[in-house]
Formats: structure tokens, C-alpha cells, sequence
């Protein structure tokens, strides 16, 4: 096991060097039994003392800490600090769940728990949402290029990428830069929006600069990923963001270009453009809200019609600005007179801007015609960009309504499909009105998602935890899930198929042939009589039943048939594991089969339905003639293959054969000096040289 060497920093003048080997685990967790039963042997000296003491004490004397009562009273009091002390410091842990402990694997389990009681002797506290919260080997994911016994450098605090204390950073700093996006334009453009609220401006600026300069420390503590593993090197981290261009644009960013205001004075918040440079962070944040958020296509609806808005108000402001460097009121493209009381004040014009914004780009009003060249310029260019946008808004709408109804469409034509079907085969109008209303209960109880459609894309180890996280409390309940390998759990789980049955429909009748067994999910069965109505009893969920008849247990007197009639009471939702794909599973793992089998035959021992002396009797005919067939089978495969060979070799011969008596041929008529001149195409195929 390779030596990995930390070292922690402790008060005083202490240092202590830990070497995570074996050997020193156990030493350290031998070390904390000995000092627990220390602890144990102190309290139990404690207690005797009070016990000798209360023995030789009178009433009087115990009222008090004099006399002969001081020392029980003491020890009472110690043992007493002492238990609330434990009770508060070291909580209980977790009781682990042994079913989900098969699927975590016993190694990482082990290491998780000597981890901990070395943490807990050497008095190293977990930080909550740090790094030694999240996995046990957390602690040491530092990607150095190689372990030496050389001293490391000391861990610095770094953030992951894929953390929430990143996301809530990005929250943060998505703020300032949405303000300097909306505010900075329109306060350069209308004077009396910057002046009237200077103090405001200078308050919101400065804070934002703050915001700002946190972000690039930020960035120097971001961590990356690095051969799978986060790099926590500060070396590496300042050379990973100092090399690309987005440290180049936050440092033009934070740029004092507000000094000028010592100059030219405060009324020129254009001199703080260089801050608009951070937009990254403001798509950043928009791109992991889109990731994390559980309506997607609403949030992209949203953020286009934020997009939207902000073009619009960019627009609005740069109009308002032409209009003045133009003149107010010279001509009727641009902004009316200033002077007239209606058009003088602040929400008029910005309203005013903004609707002749909103009419310009979107294309959908008339506004007044430009008179001068830089006028018909701008309104030119506006066209185009709405143009832009209206196709934007068409495209995206469309596409992200289509994807929200999607699913129903799916859904509603496989309906429309089994209707006209089974109007083309004029189907009874009871059947028709039971699928409808069996379609119309998937839909409501939403069962209509495919899951192995959409875990495809997963491996396999994920979807197996995310059935037994969504199935865990059915599967619980399973008793042949309860003593399975971890592996063979596995692929059981991502076997299991889902399906739905209506009222009053048979799951199995007696005397069928089973080809699967089912685990109750939701809803409730009832195991009924011939007749169909006398019930016997009732299964509900975490039930299951059908397994003995997809075993194929030697001398079972029912062999692979039905015992019982099973029915559905209302809607049941039940999980369906076939006899095919168990045998596939159990392929890999022959003692889990033998302990399948083995349980399975106490079961029909305790019922009475296994004859003992054909379980004894020597293999089952059926499985013989089940082998023979898997030998035919593959004797079939070897002759087709050998018929292949020999046909190419039979090919190879016939050509080589040609060859030689092409060569002996020329040998007779020209010589022998003839031949290496002839060699090479004599080589040639005898077809190449009829040609």
C-alpha cells in the first residue's frame, strides 16, 4: 500500500506526523481502546469511591463538601460533567443499513469507519460542506505528480467546481454584473438618472468593485479536474487561470477608470464600461441554473425574454443618446423637445425610448420615418437585429414548447394508434373503454416515462443505485434480495421490468406455465378461488410470488406450473423479473444459484410440494436435454466454421497448384534464366493474365 504523508498543524508547540498503513491504524484504534477502558477503569475507581464514602457519611455531613462527604460529592459531580460530556461530544452514529452497505462495497466501508475513529482519536473535527465531509478518501484527492517521502506542501482551501458553495459564489456575483449590464447605459445616457441619485450610484458601484476583486480570489482558489482528480495545488491554480483570457478581461475589469472622475467630475459613469467585461460570470450562472433547476424549458423560456428585454433596453438608451447628440425635437425621428413639460420628465423619456425600442425591433409598428443619413443608418442596423430576434423568438419559443408537450404527444399518439386499431377489428365497446381507462391511469399517475429509455446513458453501476434508491423500500421487503451477492443484486434490479394491470385482470391462473415472477410494487392482490371471487387472501406491496416456477427445482411436484389464481383488485403497479433473464444472471454466479435453489426447496418442503425422491434422483431429464441442446448448438457453430476453413484452404491449394505449373511451364520453354525475369508475373493471377 503506497505511504501517503499529511501533516496536521495542532496548538502549542506540537507536530505530529500520521502515515495512513495498516499498521498504524490498528495501532491508533488499538491506542483508543486502551485509552476508553483508561476512562472506563477512572469512572468505575470514581464510583467506589463514592460507594465507600456514602457508606461512612451522615446526613449532616453530606450537605456540604466538608467533611466526610467531600469526596463522594466530588466524585458525583465528575462522573456527572463526565456523562454529559459524552452525550454531547460523541453522538451515536448512524446505524448503517445493511442492504445498501451490498451495493456501497465493504471496502470503502471499512476504510470510511478506521478513518473516522483515527479522525476521533487524533481530535480532527469534520468541517461541515468540506472536503472530508463528502467521501473518506476526500482527504487525501490531491493531485500531486507523485508520492515521495519529500514534504508536501500545505493543503490550501479550494473550491469545487461542482459544489453548491460555488453555485451560491456564482449567485452572488451574477448580481453586480446584471447591474452594471441595465444600469451604467442608462445612466450615461440620461443625465438626470446619474445626478439626482449620485451618493446611490457611488454606494452600488464600490460594492460591486468589492464583489469584483472577491471574485478574482475566487478564481485563483477555483479547483480543475486533473487525471480525475481535483488539483489543490496553489502553483497550479495560479497558472491555470493566470493563462487564460478570462483573467486577462477581469483585470480590465477591475481597471480604476473612475479616477477620471477627479477630472472630468461624477456625471460620466462611462468611464466604468470596463466593468461590463465580467458577463462570463452571468452566463456562467445561467448555464448551472439551467443544469440544476427541475423545469428547464421554463427557464430557458425566461432567460430568453431576459435577453430580449436587455437588447431592448440597450437600444432604448442608445436612441435616447442620438437624439441628443442630434438635438432634441430638430426633427421628427427624434426625441420631442425637452422643453415641453410632457416630454421633460425622466419616466417620459425612458418610456418613450423604450417603446420606440421595443416597436424597432420586434417589427410589428410603425414609427416616424429617419430624415438624417445617421438616423436611416441606425434604423437599418435595428432592423436587422430584430429581424434576429423575432427569428430567435420563433425558433426557441417554438422548439421549447414542442419539447414541454412533447411527452404527451408521444403519448397521445400511441393512444390515437391502439384506438383505431381496435375500431379497424371492431373490438367489443367494454374492451375499448378498459384500455382507455388504463391509458388514462398511466397518464394520471404519471407511469408513462420509459426508465430504461431514459437511463440509457448511464452505466450500469449508476442505474443499479437508482433503482434501489426508488425501489429500495419495495425491494427491502424481497426475501430472495436479502442474501444476494452485490453483484448479482445488480443485475437483478436493472432486469426488473415495470408493468401495469387494471381491475379485475389475472396476473397468473392456476396451471399456467411460469415464465416469470412479480414483486408488488403498489396496489393489492388477491389469490382467488376457480371461480374468480372467493378470495383466499390478500397480497400488498413489497409481496412477491411466481419465483419457485421460474427456479426449475428438482422434484417439484408442480414442476413449472401456476399454484394459485392471482387477480388484480384495483390498479396495481407490480415489477416483473422473467426466467430468461434470471438464468442470464445466474450464469456468473453458480453458489448464488445452488442458494436460490436451496431456499426455494425448504419453501416447498414446508408446504408439502416437493417429492424428496426425485429431488434425490440424479440430474433432471429436462436439464440433460437442455445441455444437449446448448452442445448441438454449439457442435453446429464448430462445423460451420470448420466448413469455412476448409474452404479456404481447398481456394489457397488450388491457386498455389496453378502457380507451380504457370513456373514449370516456363521453365520447359524458355529456361532456366528465363524465370527471374518471368518471376513477377508469373505471380500474378491467372485471371489477370488472360486479360
Amino acid at each position: 500500500m503506497a505511504k501517503i504523508n499529511t501533516q496536521h498543524s495542532y496548538p502549542g508547540m506540537h507536530r505530529l506526523s500520521v502515515r495512513t498503513t495498516d499498521e498504524d491504524i490498528e495501532r491508533i484504534e488499538n491506542g483508543c481502546i486502551r485509552i476508553h477502558s483508561l476512562c472506563e477503569d477512572a469512572s468505575s475507581e470514581l464510583q467506589r469511591v463514592i460507594s465507600v464514602e456514602g457508606r461512612h457519611v451522615s446526613e449532616s455531613q453530606t450537605s456540604s463538601f466538608t467533611g466526610r462527604g467531600a469526596m463522594a460529592r466530588l466524585s458525583r459531580f465528575v462522573i456527572s460533567v463526565r456523562s454529559w460530556a459524552t452525550r454531547h461530544m460523541h453522538h451515536e452514529d448512524q446505524r448503517p443499513d445493511s442492504f445498501l452497505e451490498r451495493i456501497r462495497g465493504p471496502e470503502l466501508i471499512e476504510v470510511s469507519s478506521r478513518q473516522s475513529n483515527i479522525r476521533s482519536f487524533l481530535g480532527i473535527r469534520e468541517h461541515p460542506g468540506g472536503v472530508n465531509s463528502h467521501w473518506p478518501f476526500a482527504r487525501f484527492n490531491v493531485n500531486y505528480s507523485n508520492n515521495t517521502n519529500e514534504e508536501k506542501k500545505k493543503e490550501i482551501f479550494v473550491i469545487d467546481p461542482s459544489s453548491n458553495i460555488y453555485y451560491n459564489w456564482l449567485t452572488i456575483i451574477a448580481a453586480p454584473v446584471f447591474y452594471n449590464w441595465c444600469m451604467l447605459v442608462c445612466r450615461a445616457c440620461f443625465d438626470e438618472l446619474q445626478v439626482d441619485h449620485v451618493k446611490l450610484w457611488l454606494f452600488l458601484d464600490y460594492i460591486s468593485d468589492v464583489i469584483y476583486v472577491l471574485d478574482m480570489f475566487v478564481r485563483f482558489r477555483t479547483g480543475f479536474l486533473e487525471q480525475g482528480l481535483l488539483v489543490q495545488d496553489e502553483k497550479k491554480l495560479r497558472d491555470h487561470y493566470t493563462k487564460t483570457l478570462q483573467f486577462k478581461l477581469d483585470v480590465l475589469s477591475l481597471l480604476p477608470t473612475d479616477l477620471a472622475y477627479l477630472k472630468l467630475g461624477l456625471n460620466y459613469p462611462e468611464l466604468r464600461f470596463n466593468r461590463l467585461l465580467r458577463i462570463s460570470r452571468l452566463f456562467e450562472f445561467f448555464d448551472r441554473t439551467e443544469t440544476r433547476t427541475n423545469y428547464p424549458n421554463m427557464f430557458r423560456i425566461g432567460n430568453l425574454v431576459l435577453y430580449i428585454l436587455i437588447i431592448i433596453h440597450w437600444n432604448a438608451c442608445i436612441y435616447f443618446a442620438i437624439s441628443k447628440l442630434i438635438g432634441f425635437g430638430t426633427d421628427s425621428w427624434v426625441y420631442p423637445n425637452v422643453s415641453i413639460p410632457e416630454y421633460g420628465r425622466l419616466s417620459r423619456k425612458y418610456i418613450y425610448s423604450l417603446y420606440w425600442s421595443t416597436l424597432t425591433l420586434t417589427t410589428i409598428g410603425e414609427t416616424p420615418p429617419p430624415v438624417k443619413d445617421e438616423e436611416y443608418l441606425f434604423v437599418v442596423i435595428d432592423f436587422l437585429v430584430g429581424v434576429l430576434i423575432f427569428a430567435t423568438i420563433v425558433g426557441n419559443v417554438g422548439s421549447m414548447i414542442s419539447n414541454m408537450n412533447a411527452s404527451r404527444a408521444e403519448f397521445q399518439a400511441k393512444v390515437d394508434s391502439i384506438k383505431q386499431y381496435m375500431h379497424f377489428r371492431k373490438v367489443t365497446k367494454d374492451l375499448e373503454a378498459r384500455v382507455i381507462k388504463w391509458f388514462d391511469y398511466l397518464w394520471t399517475n404519471k407511469k408513462t416515462v420509459d426508465e430504461k429509455e431514459v437511463l440509457k446513458n448511464l452505466p450500469d453501476k449508476l442505474k443499479a443505485e437508482i433503482a434501489i434508491n426508488v425501489h429500495l423500500d419495495t425491494l427491502k421487503k424481497v426475501r430472495i434480495f436479502q442474501d444476494c451477492e452485490a453483484g448479482l443484486l445488480i443485475e437483478l434490479v436493472l432486469k426488473l421490468k415495470p408493468t401495469v394491470f387494471s381491475p379485475g385482470d389475472y396476473i397468473c391462473k392456476k396451471g399456467d406455465i411460469g415464465r416469470e415472477m412479480y414483486i408488488i410494487k403498489e396496489g393489492k392482490l388477491a389469490v382467488v378461488a376457480d371461480d374468480g371471487i372467493t378470495q383466499f387472501v390478500v397480497l400488498s406491496d413489497g409481496s412477491y410470488f411466481g419465483e419457485i416456477s421460474i427456479l426449475n427445482i428438482k422434484g417439484s411436484k408442480s414442476g413449472n406450473r401456476r399454484t394459485a389464481n392471482i387477480r388484480s383488485i384495483g390498479y396495481s403497479d407490480l415489477f416483473c423479473l422473467s426466467k430468461d433473464d434470471l438464468m442470464e444472471a445466474l450464469t456468473e454466479y453458480p453458489e448464488a444459484k445452488k442458494a436460490l435453489e436451496e431456499k426455494g426447496r425448504q419453501i416447498l418442503m414446508k408446504d408439502n410440494l416437493i417429492d424428496e425422491e426425485a429431488a434425490k434422483a440424479g440430474a433432471d431429464p429436462k436439464d440433460l436435454e437442455e445441455k444437449i441442446e446448448r452442445l448441438e448448438t454449439a457442435l453446429d457453430t464448430l462445423q460451420t466454421r470448420f466448413a469455412r476453413l476448409l474452404a479456404e484452404y481447398t481456394s489457397s491449394q488450388q491457386k498455389v497448384k496453378q502457380r507451380l505449373a504457370s513456373v514449370e511451364t516456363r521453365v520447359k520453354k524458355y529456361g532456366s534464366g528465363t524465370l527471374s525475369t518471368g518471376e513477377t508475373e508469373a505471380e500474378k493471377p491467372e485471371e489477370e493474365k488472360k486479360q
